[in-house]
């Protein structure tokens, strides 16, 4: 009877552990489609640093992960920042110093700093004509179009100038005053002339 038992309990036991592989769908090779996690970003400029982004929207890495992002250019930090604040998007890909001056403003629901996707700014020194052998002590004197007072770029433009002797408020006529998306175009078109004081 004892090996009847064990024999019987043993039959049970399997019956037990099959009913889940029993209970799943018999046709494994549909699979359910995702439902996608929907997040709107907005990027504060258009930046070849910000090229990883790009190629993962196109190649579709975002929806193999289950997120539905949709990416919109608002240029300039307070218009990004203003963007995220609103609830008009859920990530703001913006210059870190966004987040302190909205800290500094008294804000009960401060923004967070939660990933670094670029590890130096994407500022370049150009000039309108080809220098051969630029040395830096050659912006002085000159008219030099700066980034918003305050901003990330600006404040990474003048640690730069600073590390190679330039004052950039004594040595340089700065213009800060150009619309982030225009910068390019002031420079192209002449409005800003690097020539000598």
């Amino acid at each position: 009877m004892k090996r009847w038992s064990k024999i019987s309990f043993s039959l049970l036991l399997i019956a037990f552990l099959m009913i889940p592989l029993a209970a799943c769908n018999n046709d494994s090779t549909k699979e359910e489609p995702k439902k996608l996690e929907k997040v709107r970003i907005a990027e504060v400029t258009r930046s070849i640093f910000y090229a990883p982004q790009y190629v993962a929207l196109a190649k579709g890495f975002f929806k193999e992960e289950g997120l539905d992002v949709s990416l919109t250019t608002t240029p300039g930090g307070d218009k990004t920042m203003t963007a995220l604040l609103s609830g008009g998007v859920d990530v703001a890909l913006v210059g870190s110093e966004t987040s302190i001056y909205v800290y500094a403003q008294g804000s009960n629901d401060p923004v967070i700093n939660f990933a670094q996707v670029t590890q130096t700014d994407g500022t370049f020194l150009v000039a309108r004509e080809k220098i051969d052998n630029f040395s830096w002590d050659q912006l002085k004197g000159t008219t030099f179009l700066g980034q918003r007072k305050g901003g990330m770029p600006q404040m990474v433009g003048e640690f730069v100038l600073k590390k190679h002797g330039i004052d950039p408020h004594k040595d340089l006529n700065l213009i800060q005053n150009i619309d982030f998306a225009n910068v390019a175009n002031a420079l192209a078109y002449g409005y800003i002339m690097h020539q000598k004081k």
